[in-house]
């Protein structure tokens, strides 16, 4: 039975469930899978160094198991995932989008994004979105299907493995920070979005040892599902995409207002927060002559006052053919005065990728 908020998805008929994977599994599912195959349970964590650690799943790199073990397990518990169709840079290569083939053909995007400070990595939790948003590639194209756990974080894994090897330009680096801002809605696919973040923060080896705070997890406004991750007793940051501060407009922006309304969304994030201890981010795509009003501005400060959220700004990147586009430098200039007006705490994100299709989904939609 799906979470509630989480979409139920009816596979293609014929259409092949991902294969088993190491990063599905609990370390203790792990060490049944391998006593199924007749191998000693340690050798479940020497797989699991392997992968989150080491960052390997070539059978040849594991030296500590023999080697007769080796293609048993590999095929098991390691099987190939996805394969890169191709990587996309830009920014002098410190911003680079990798397109993914998965097992069935499907399509889906991560991006790295490397600032002086930090690493950020920006994953896909499903390929496609069944959200609809009218202004977002990836809404418009529709929902294919949910990732799973180990779908998710095979992109972190090879994000971490490439930084370690340089691929980046600026040398050796460490990933600081994994956002749930890529194609699909995080909350409609719960159970392997939640199994993801668990691989990803577990201790190593049984995990890949990343701080819960340096993960944010979006959502258009699940309320059920919402409510539901304030329980799960996480210190990640949410992220809320309201993109209009009143139900007339958001109705038609994020079609899934029309079941949960705007105060509902917030009093679900602010339940979160409580739960948490973390302010939430108030994402708001900023288009021209759509929800970049003053007025606008000053209905969201008066929402937010007192709250402790952050609005992060974002210029639209838009899509080809598109009617949706970025706001006047003015007009982003006096939103933002109208919301510091109120006290709220505002930036503007820095737009990177527009250059190689950096709107999430496009890169995928070009390739279809």
């Amino acid at each position: 039975m799906p979470a509630p908020g989480e979409l139920t998805f009816v596979a293609p008929r014929g259409a092949a469930k991902p294969p088993r994977h190491l990063a599905d599994l609990t370390p203790a599912e792990r060490r049944e899978a391998v006593g199924a195959l007749g191998e000693k349970p340690f050798r479940a964590r020497q797989l699991s160094r392997h992968y989150f650690t080491r960052l390997t799943s070539e059978p040849g790199d594991w030296t500590d198991i023999p080697a007769a073990s080796r293609g048993r397990l590999a095929d098991a518990l390691l099987p190939p995932l996805m394969s890169v169709v191709r990587h996309v840079s830009c920014d002098g290569g410190a911003t680079r989008k990798t397109l993914w083939r998965l097992h069935d053909g499907t399509l889906v995007e991560s991006v790295l994004m490397r600032y002086p400070d930090r690493v950020t990595m920006c994953v896909s939790s499903q390929a496609g979105c069944g959200m609809n948003c009218p202004f977002c590639a990836t809404g418009q194209a529709g929902l294919d299907r949910n990732l799973s756990t180990a779908e998710i974080v095979h992109q972190i894994i090879d994000g971490m493995r490439a930084l370690r090897d340089g691929e980046v330009p600026g040398g050796p680096a460490r990933l600081s920070n994994v956002v749930f801002m890529g194609m699909g809605e995080p909350l409609a696919n719960y159970r392997r979005v939640l199994g993801a973040i668990r691989r990803l923060t577990d201790e190593a080896p049984d995990g890949a040892g990343l701080s819960q705070r340096g993960i944010t997890v979006s959502t258009v406004g699940l309320v059920p599902a919402m409510r539901r991750f304030a329980g799960e007793g996480l210190s990640c940051r949410l992220a809320v995409s309201l993109h209009a501060p009143d139900d007339e407009l958001r109705d038609t922006l994020v079609p899934v207002n029309t079941r949960w309304k705007v105060r509902e969304v917030l009093d679900a994030a602010w339940a979160y927060a409580d739960a948490s201890g973390r302010r939430v981010s108030i994402e708001y795509a900023l288009i021209r002559d759509i929800n970049d009003q003053e007025w606008r501005a000053d209905l969201l400060g008066r929402l937010l006052k007192g709250r402790g959220a952050h609005v992060n700004l974002i210029p639209l990147n838009p899509t080809p053919g598109s009617k949706w586009t970025a706001s006047r430098p003015e007009d982003e200039r006096a939103f933002v005065a109208a919301l510091e007006a109120h006290g709220v705490p505002v930036t503007v994100r820095d737009t990177r990728g527009q250059e190689i299709d950096g709107a999430c989904g496009q890169l995928a939609a070009s390739a279809r």
